[in-house]
C-alpha cells in the first residue's frame, strides 16, 4: 500500500508547526550573539554598558552568568558554552544579548565592546599537520602486514587526496524555545535530533538534575546530522536566559550566523600507498587519514573511525594499515553529517580503485568487480579489515542487474563515438557500488524505547524516542503500529518526541531510526495485542491464538462472519481492568567494538546499492551537466516505499552537491566566506537530470538479520551513490587526453574540472 508522509498536507499547506512557529508566550525574550572577529584570540575584557542602555534590552549573558558547568561537549568536556578566556573560531559567540525582540537584540549586540589580543590561528589540515595540532592520539585499524605486502606486490601506487566539507543547509536553522514552569522545571522545545542529550547538556549548564528538564522536538525542517549535537548549545543558552531572567526565551539563528557558527561535514586529507597484481586485484593499502575536527572534539572520533572502517567500501583488501588523526584547527567544530565519515572513507577507496585501473590500463568497471567481497569462497575473503563478516552480501547480483537495466555497456560505446567526434565537449559514464554498515559506532546508542496508550474509544497514542526531520520516521512508525495492532492509521496519533514520555533515547541518526524505534514500537504493540487477544477470544467464543486484528476489526481465523470493532474489544478490556498502556524496548543484538584494537562487530547488517551516472563536460569552462542517473538500492522489504524512494533520491542529490558544487571557503583570517545561498551553491532542480531512474532492489530472500519487518535503513547509504558522478566526471576528463591517472579535486567544481582537463591535456602533449 502506498502511503503519504504523515505530515505531507501540513508541509505543503503551512499548517505543520516548527519550533519557532509556535504561539509565543507572554514576555518572550530573544537572543542574539556577540561574535568574535578573530579565529583565535584572548578575551581581555567585555564592556556591555552601551548595549544594556538600549530600550528593550534585558541583559547580556557572559560566562560568569553560568550557574553550572560551562561546557556542552558531548564526548569530551572541551566546549565552553560561552568562552571566558579564549576565542577559538571566527564568529564564536563571546556573549549573548537578551532583549524583548530579535531586532533589538541584534542592534544591541553591535554595541557590545570586546577587547581582544589576537593569536596565531590554524585554518586548515596542512597547517595543523605542520604544527602537530591534534585533538587525540592516533586511531588505528589494521589487518595483516600492509608494508610487507605492498613491498612484495607486482605493482604499487601512492598518492594524496583532499576532500572538502559540506554545510548541512537545513531549511530550518538552529532554533530553541525555553520556559521555566511554576514548579521550576525547564521546558524546552528544540529543533534537535537528540532530545535526551539536549536535556543532559541543559541540566549540566544550569547545574540541576536531568529530571527537572524536559526536552520536546515537534519536528525539524531538516537535520542531516547538524542537529545531533549542535542543537545543544543553543538550547542551553536559551535556557540560561530563561533561568536568569525568569521569562521565556528563544533563539532562531539567521542563515548567515547559522552557517558561521555551526560545524560542517569534516574535510579530510588522505595519504595512501597500495599494492596490487596484474589483474588489478588489491593486495594491500597503507593509509593516513586526517579529519579537520575544528576547535573542539564534538563527534570527531566516531566520524573518523567510521571513515576508517568504510575505506574498503565493497572491496576485499587482504592487508590493511590505517592510521587516523583529528586535526585541531581554529574553525567551527565539525560534526555529524549524513554518512558520518563513511562518504569520506569511501571516496578514498574509490580513488585508489580508479588509480589502479588507469595504472594498468584496465576498465575501472572490471577492476571494481574483481575486488568485490564474495560469499561462498574463502571465509577470510568475506571478512572486513576490522573483523566483521560481510553477511547477506547482495552486491554482485545487484551490480549485474543495474548494468543490464541501465544498458551500461552499449551507452559507453555510444559515448566513445560521441567523444571521438567532439574536441571540446566530452561525456563520461561510471558505475560505483555502496556497502554501508548500519548501527551506531557507539554500541550503547543502539537501543530505543516506546510508549503506547490505547484509549477506551479505540484510538491510539504513539510515543517513541525518534525525531521527525522530514525523513518520514513518524510515517514508518504509524505503519508498524497499525500493522501490529490491526488498526487503521487514522486511529493512531504520533505525539511530539519528549523526554518525559520516552527517556534515555539515542539520537535519530546512523540510519537506525526505523530499525530501533520500529522494534520498540512493535514490542509495545505486541504487549497490548497480547492483552487484548484473550478478551476478544472470550467475546467471540474462541481461543486467543485464533484472534485476528486487521483494519480496525477483530475476528477468529476462518470465522469472519462474526467480527467486532477494535473499540469494542478495548472497552471490554477496560471493564475487565486490563492495562491499555505499554512500554516497548529494543536493543540491537550481537554488536561489539574495541576502539583500542579497531576490531569488532560494530554493524548489525550492511545496506547495498549501486549507481550509474552519465555526464557531459565543457572543455572551455569545466561546466558539466548530469545527463542521466540510474540508481538501484537495497532497502529490504520497504516499510513505506514512497518514503524510501524519497530518501534515495534526496540522499543522492545531497551527495552530488558535496562532490560537485558545495564548496566552503574561508578568508585568511578564518572568516567563512560562503555563508549564504549567494556564495554557497547547493544543487537546484536544474542540476538533477531529467532522466532520473530509481529502483528498489527486489531480493530473492529476506535479510538474515531480524530487522523490523525485514526492512533496511535508508537514510545515509544513498548519499554514497553519488560517488558515481565523480567517477563519471573523471571518465569525461580523461577523454580530453591520455593519462595513467586523473587527479580530480573534491568537490569537482567547474574550476576543478577545468584544471583537471588542463593537466590531462598537458600530459597528452
Amino acid at each position: 500500500m502506498s502511503r503519504l508522509h504523515e505530515s505531507a498536507v501540513g508541509h505543503v499547506s503551512g499548517r505543520a508547526i516548527y519550533t519557532d512557529e509556535q504561539h509565543p508566550p507572554v514576555g518572550m525574550l530573544s537572543l542574539h550573539p556577540v561574535q568574535s572577529p578573530h579565529a583565535h584570540a584572548r578575551i581581555l575584557g567585555i564592556d556591555a554598558a552601551a548595549a544594556r542602555a538600549i530600550d528593550g534590552v534585558v541583559g547580556v549573558l557572559t560566562a560568569t552568568d553560568i550557574p553550572g558547568e560551562n561546557d556542552t561537549g558531548p564526548i569530551i568536556h572541551d566546549e565552553p558554552l560561552i568562552p571566558a578566556e579564549l576565542v577559538q573560531f571566527h564568529g564564536q559567540a563571546v556573549a549573548w544579548v537578551v532583549a524583548r525582540d530579535a531586532a533589538t537584540a541584534a542592534a544591541a549586540a553591535r554595541l557590545v565592546h570586546v577587547e581582544y589580543q589576537a593569536l596565531p590561528a590554524l585554518l586548515d589540515i596542512p597547517q595543523a599537520i605542520a604544527a602537530g595540532s591534534y585533538h587525540l592520539p592516533p586511531a588505528r585499524v589494521a589487518r595483516g602486514d600492509a608494508s610487507a605486502a605492498i613491498a612484495a606486490a607486482r605493482h604499487r601506487i601512492e598518492g594524496e587526496l583532499a576532500v572538502g566539507g559540506q554545510d548541512h543547509f537545513y531549511l530550518e536553522t538552529q532554533a530553541s524555545w525555553v520556559s521555566i514552569d511554576a514548579e521550576g522545571s525547564v521546558q524546552i522545545t528544540s529543533s534537535t535530533q537528540h532530545p535526551t542529550e539536549t536535556q543532559i547538556i541543559v541540566a549540566r549548564v544550569l547545574g540541576i538534575p536531568a529530571h527537572r528538564v524536559v526536552c520536546r522536538c515537534l519536528r525539524m525542517g531538516g537535520g542531516f546530522g547538524g542537529k545531533e549535537t549542535q542543537a545543544n548549545p543553543y538550547a542551553a543558552v536559551a535556557a540560561l536566559a530563561a533561568w536568569k531572567f525568569g521569562r521565556p526565551a528563544r533563539i532562531k539563528l539567521p542563515r548567515a550566523i547559522d552557517m558561521q557558527m555551526t560545524g560542517k561535514r569534516h574535510p579530510f586529507f588522505a595519504r595512501y600507498q597500495a599494492g596490487f597484481d596484474d589483474n588489478g586485484v588489491l593486495q594491500a593499502i597503507d593509509l593516513d587519514l586526517y579529519a579537520d575536527g575544528g576547535w573542539s572534539v564534538d563527534l570527531s572520533p566516531p566520524v573518523l573511525m567510521r571513515a576508517m572502517v568504510h575505506v574498503d567500501n565493497a572491496y576485499f583488501i587482504p592487508h590493511v594499515a590505517i592510521r587516523g588523526l583529528i586535526c585541531k584547527t581554529h574553525l567551527a567544530s565539525n560534526t555529524a553529517f549524513r554518512g558520518f565519515g563513511g562518504p569520506q572513507g569511501m571516496i578514498v577507496g574509490e580513488e585508489i580503485i580508479d588509480r589502479v585501473a588507469r595504472h594498468l590500463g584496465l576498465d575501472p568497471v572490471l577492476v571494481r568487480e574483481r575486488n568485490f567481497y564474495r560469499p561462498g569462497q574463502n571465509p577470510d575473503r568475506n571478512q572486513t579489515h576490522y573483523g566483521q563478516p560481510v553477511v547477506d552480501n547482495q552486491i554482485e547480483r545487484l551490480w549485474q542487474q543495474l548494468l543490464e537495466r541501465s544498458d551500461f555497456h552499449a551507452r559507453r560505446e555510444d559515448i566513445r563515438t560521441f567523444n571521438r567526434a567532439h574536441d571540446q565537449c566530452k561525456r563520461g559514464i561510471a558505475i560505483t557500488p555502496v556497502k554501508f554498515g548500519i548501527s551506531f559506532n557507539k554500541t550503547e546508542y543502539n537501543q530505543a524505547g516506546a510508549l503506547v496508550h490505547v484509549y477506551t474509544d479505540g484510538s491510539v497514542q504513539l510515543n517513541h524516542g525518534g525525531t521527525e526531520m522530514g525523513q518520514g520516521l513518524h510515517t514508518k512508525m504509524l505503519a508498524v503500529a497499525s500493522r501490529v495492532l490491526g488498526v487503521t492509521e487514522r486511529s493512531i496519533r504520533v505525539m511530539a518526541t519528549s523526554t518525559d514520555k520516552v527517556p534515555n533515547t539515542s539520537a535519530t541518526a546512523a540510519s537506525s531510526g526505523s530499525d530501533l524505534n520500529g522494534q520498540a514500537v512493535k514490542a509495545a504493540c505486541d504487549t497490548l495485542r497480547g492483552r487484548l487477544a484473550p478478551v476478544a477470544a472470550q467475546l467471540l467464543g474462541g481461543q486467543a491464538e485464533e484472534v485476528i486484528f486487521a483494519e480496525g476489526r477483530v475476528w477468529l481465523a476462518g470465522r469472519d462472519d462474526h467480527t467486532l470493532n477494535f473499540a469494542e474489544v478495548v472497552a471490554a478490556a477496560y471493564r475487565s481492568r486490563i492495562s491499555l498502556s505499554a512500554t516497548g524496548y529494543y536493543r540491537t543484538p550481537g554488536l561489539s567494538w574495541d576502539p583500542a584494537l579497531g576490531q569488532g562487530h560494530p554493524f548489525y547488517y550492511f545496506a547495498y546499492g549501486a549507481a550509474v551516472s552519465e555526464v557531459e563536460v565543457c572543455g572551455y569552462t569545466g561546466v558539466h551537466s548530469l545527463r542521466r542517473v540510474d540508481l538501484l538500492h537495497d532497502v529490504g522489504d520497504s516499510l513505506v516505499e514512497a518514503i524510501d524512494r524519497g530518501q534515495i533520491e534526496g540522499g543522492f542529490v545531497q551527495g552530488m552537491g558535496w562532490l560537485t558544487c558545495e564548496e566552503l571557503r574561508w578568508s585568511n583570517s578564518g572568516r567563512l566566506l560562503t555563508d549564504a545561498p549567494s556564495t554557497y551553491k547547493i544543487p537546484t532542480i536544474d542540476d538533477v537530470p531529467l532522466q532520473f531512474n530509481v529502483d528498489l532492489y527486489r531480493r530473492a530472500d529476506p535479510p538474515s538479520t531480524e530487522v523490523i519487518f525485514h526492512s533496511k535503513g535508508v537514510g545515509e547509504p544513498p548519499l554514497m551513490l553519488a560517488l558515481s558522478v565523480r567517477e563519471a566526471l573523471r571518465e569525461a576528463v580523461a577523454a580530453f587526453g591520455r593519462a595513467d591517472r586523473v587527479d580530480l579535486a573534491a568537490p569537482s567544481t567547474p574550476e576543478a574540472i577545468f584544471m583537471a582537463i588542463d593537466r590531462v591535456r598537458a600530459h597528452a602533449g
